[in-house]
């Protein structure tokens, strides 16, 4: 840990964005890879040291909410966005931080329940922010750790660390191959000649998504604990082939079989994405989007009617070559790969479509791919 210095700063602005994923979904906590990349939408927050010994004043400017802690004494509130700072200070605590009182002021223009991780947004922006003040020293990848544990321990979601990850380690106009098993990682360039990402918020977001995120982690560890019977070797889905989970189908549960069958299978995809991506082939990387999606849908069941009817939406139409679900599902966005020039054309109709149908509006995002998290002043 670093040595405090005598001329610590009394105020920091930091920022830490959102973040995309190109293709594979539930693999991080499998160990798996993913292809994510850091967005323009971010949190912003300013903070200053109070000059108390252990009282925290957060203020969200957007929705006008306050809300004060002590750093001596407290936990896990019943569901709120408090949970996603003081599981940050705590984290940072247990790793030796010492933080003593702050007053901080936050913003963000990433759309929650999106699946656009405004979560990982607040908590590396804080974490960012906090480490700088206080001088604490740690890391990057202790940032991105520390970051993921705060959602695992206060928030109770049993993540992978791909948001946290892309949040800070995010590079412009670049994809990131990531290997959530050893944090190796390298970067692409997200060149998509003439199409361009355009993601469609459907604007719900259901109930389940909390509870059916760690109900689908036990899942895939229930299969892991009967492969290993057979193959004793493997440490998780990462390790399995789709031979190995095909050869033990009578041997797994339903759903089981299918919940492993999406991880292995996408894990591939992930790999066949970045080829597609360095060899300029647009038109490939789409039909891997469709089948994730597809894939997300039946086996790993964690779409939604809505989710489903826009990516219906798109097949046939020559301007798409490929949509899917994005995030944890049951609500949030799709990303899609549309051609350009032709993106209000097609927002236009499918926008008519999904309003007929759901009686809701459709949120278009264009997003631009932006660096990582850091202190601005």
């Amino acid at each position: 840990m670093a040595t405090k210095q005598t001329n610590a700063p009394d105020a920091v602005t930091a920022q830490a964005p959102g973040r995309i994923n190109i293709i594979g979904e539930h693999t991080d906590y499998n160990d798996g890879f993913v292809l994510p990349a850091a967005i323009e939408h971010k949190m912003t927050v300013q903070i200053h040291r109070n000059g108390t010994p252990s009282t925290v004043n957060l203020t969200d400017l957007k929705e006008q909410q306050s809300f004060s802690f002590n750093l001596l004494d407290f936990s896990p509130m019943e569901e709120s966005w408090q949970n996603y700072v003081m599981g940050v200070v705590s984290e940072l605590q247990k790793l030796g931080g010492d933080i003593k009182g702050f007053d901080a002021e936050f913003e963000s223009d990433v759309p929650i329940g999106s699946g656009m991780s405004s979560s990982a947004a607040m908590e590396c922006s804080f974490a960012i922010a906090l480490n700088a003040l206080f001088e604490l020293g740690f890391d990057k990848l202790q940032i991105i750790k520390a970051s993921q544990l705060a959602e695992h321990n206060f928030v109770g979601n049993k993540c992978g660390i791909m948001d946290q990850f892309a949040s800070v380690m995010g590079k412009k106009d670049h994809v990131i191959l990531l290997d959530c098993r050893s944090l190796e990682f390298q970067y692409f360039p997200l060149e998509l000649g003439d199409y361009q990402l355009l993601l469609l918020n459907t604007n719900v977001s259901h109930a389940l998504a909390s509870s059916e995120y760690n109900t689908r982690r036990s899942e895939c560890e229930q299969g892991v604990s009967v492969l290993k019977k057979e193959y004793p070797n493997i440490k998780n889905l990462r390790d399995v082939t789709i031979e190995q989970v095909v050869a033990q189908k009578a041997h797994l549960p339903e759903p089981i079989f299918r919940r492993c069958r999406h991880v292995v299978n996408e894990n591939q995809r992930v790999l066949n994405a970045t080829e597609a991506l360095l060899a300029g082939n647009f038109k490939t990387l789409g039909e891997l989007m469709y089948q994730s999606h597809f894939s997300l849908q039946n086996d790993y069941e964690v779409s939604c009617p809505e989710l489903d009817f826009i990516v219906q939406h798109t097949i046939g139409k020559d301007e798409v070559l490929g949509s899917r679900m994005m995030g944890g599902g049951f609500g949030g966005c799709t990303i899609n790969l549309v051609e350009k020039g032709r993106v209000a054309e097609f927002v236009k109709q499918v926008s008519k479509s999904y309003r007929d149908r759901f009686g809701i509006d459709l949120t278009p995002i264009e997003v631009g791919i932006g660096d990582g998290a850091k202190v601005i002043q």
